[in-house]
């Protein structure tokens, strides 16, 4: 397990990445701004205690924020053109999605 800075580095970036200050993230996760703050420098033990709801708000896993790996990532679709493509692919038929499978795998070879 990170130490109680890494977890709130980690923290502080992600909310920087979605645009949130340390208010907006407070509201919506019904804390005050000052234990925001205290969660991004490491200086409250309270924050493993609300990792899930800081977790949701954030759009990570709680994996994430305490070691910085997060294998739902990488099975999760998250772009609408990822989206499309599995919508597309589902509506095909299985000889068709074999020859998506093959010409998606020689070009991503590229």
């Amino acid at each position: 397990m990170s130490t109680p800075q890494e977890i709130g580095a980690r923290i502080q970036a992600v909310r920087r990445e979605r645009g949130l200050t340390q208010d907006d993230f407070a509201n919506q996760i019904g804390v005050s701004r000052s234990a925001v703050a205290q969660w991004e420098t490491g200086r409250a033990g309270q924050v493993t205690g609300n990792l899930s709801r800081l977790a949701a708000v954030l759009d990570v896993s709680v994996e994430y924020l305490m070691d910085g790996d997060d294998k739902r990532a990488a099975g999760e679709v998250r772009q609408g053109d990822e989206l499309a493509l599995l919508r597309l692919y589902r509506e095909c038929d299985p000889d068709d999605r074999q020859m998506l499978l093959r010409t998606a795998r020689r070009l991503a070879r590229r």
